[in-house]
């Protein structure tokens, strides 16, 4: 036994850091050495860190909100067991606040020769690309006295994608598109709209559709059903300047605008119109064209989920141009911007002319519930100021918006929750007016 322990505490020795037996050690060795020789001993019998080897497998993208589960396989090829407390790093926003110990930090005991795996259970909380940091583990001897660490990179990226909240919208609106189309009994017309069949005439029907031809061919009045165009180009784009980075309660307005123009995209899409996407403040920040419609809304999300604002004014004639180059024949052009006066009366009005000339503009904006609430506050000085402020902010919106319609611009001005629906409602006005 003295031979083996001897042999234990020069291999450990041996193994040990430089610089490892400092005076207090020395102390201890010579005031307790069985005990320095176990802890001694423990840490030469630990398995080693540096030899271990790691694969990591599982999700590569979650929707926000969501759960992803990234597996990470631990290769034990060192002829000791590896007894060890594990910690997958990830960055703060991979887990819900106060969660990131419990979901990061893993026991797990690996015998010589062998593998185990682990998994590490993610809630990002926030869009964007969550890249794994590094893997720290700390691997003990048999009784636990002493340890040794070390850290590894072990690559993985999780895509955090829009969560679309909007989506609970598209199953009502798809029911207006149908009626549109004209496959319920409610038969929309308007201007521009393409013939679709004949059917008798029915009190209330409008006069201006009864087809005087084939009345005169049959005994009763028949009158002509449309259906509205299809394969028209709607180009989406979004305002990344800094205006689109001020939060609007829980969540910045640019998340807000990619909710919208997520349910947009699938309406249009069902309708049989193609959809584009651009996303700029001084440069192209996203871009997605030329998709079929099975490809587009994965394209569209993958594309919006690492986009960020920009802290910088959008330079409104590089974004006009843009989109008049993206959008060579005549497009719906939805716009997603602030309606603050400034960005409006300085950037996007004198630009304005040369995208209502060739096209349809309509500009999409998240107003702030909260100014809704100021607006309406009373009881105490502090809330008829507040009242007052709020009153102020909203009429200087409606002034804004109205400086646009005057121009020939449909402007949708919601609050977060209601963007989206507003935003669909207003498509298949525009459709169903034969404006598209």
């Amino acid at each position: 036994m003295a031979l083996t322990g001897r042999t234990a505490l020069l291999a450990a020795l041996g193994s040990l850091p430089v610089g490892i037996l400092t005076p207090s050690w020395t102390g201890m060795l010579a005031v307790n050495a069985p005990l320095s020789l176990a802890i001694l001993c423990d840490y030469a019998l630990a398995a080693p860190v540096r030899t271990l080897r790691f694969t990591r497998s599982g999700d590569t993208s979650v929707r926000l909100g969501d759960v992803a589960e990234v597996q990470l396989t631990v290769t034990n090829p060192s002829s000791r067991r590896l007894r060890a407390h594990l910690r997958d790093a990830w960055p703060p926003s991979s887990w819900l606040t106060g969660t990131e110990q419990a979901a990061s930090r893993h026991k797990l005991t690996v015998p010589a020769g062998e593998r185990r795996r682990i998994t590490t259970v993610l809630r990002p909380t926030r869009r964007g690309d969550r890249q794994a940091d590094r893997v720290t583990v700390r691997s003990y001897g048999p009784l636990g006295l002493a340890a040794r660490q070390g850290n590894h990179k072990v690559p993985w990226t999780v895509r955090v994608l829009p969560p679309f909240t909007s989506r609970k919208h598209l199953p009502s609106r798809l029911a207006r598109l149908r009626e549109l189309d004209g496959r319920t009994s409610v038969l929309i017309r308007g201007q521009g709209t393409e013939f679709d069949s004949l059917r008798d005439y029915v009190p209330g029907d409008d006069t201006r559709s009864i087809d005087w031809r084939a009345t005169a061919r049959q005994t009763t009045v028949a009158v002509r059903t449309w259906r509205p165009e299809r394969d028209r180009h709607i180009l989406v784009v979004l305002d990344t300047g800094r205006t689109s980075a001020g939060r609007v309660g829980d969540i910045p307005r640019l998340d807000a605008a990619m909710d919208a123009a997520l349910l947009l995209t699938a309406l249009a899409s069902r309708a049989g119109d193609r959809v584009d996407l651009l996303a700029y403040d001084r440069r192209i920040r996203a871009q997605v064209q030329g998709r079929s419609a099975g490809d587009l809304l994965p394209a569209l999300v993958n594309a919006l989920a690492p986009l960020e604002p920009e802290l910088v004014e959008t330079d409104t004639r590089g974004l006009s141009a843009t989109a008049l180059k993206s959008a060579p024949r005549r497009s719906l052009i939805v716009l997603f911007t602030s309606l603050d006066t400034a960005p409006i009366e300085e950037g996007l009005l004198p630009v304005l002319p040369q995208l209502t000339q060739r096209h349809t503009v309509l500009v999409a904006s998240v107003a702030d519930p909260h100014i809704q609430q100021m607006s309406t506050a009373r009881g105490t000085i502090e809330a008829v100021y507040d009242a007052a402020a709020g009153t102020q902010a909203q009429a200087q919106r409606r002034r804004t918006a109205e400086q646009l319609q005057r121009h020939g611009v449909t402007v949708v001005d919601a609050t977060p929750d209601n963007l989206a629906p507003a935003l669909a409602d207003a498509y298949l006005a525009l459709k169903a007016a034969g404006r598209l």
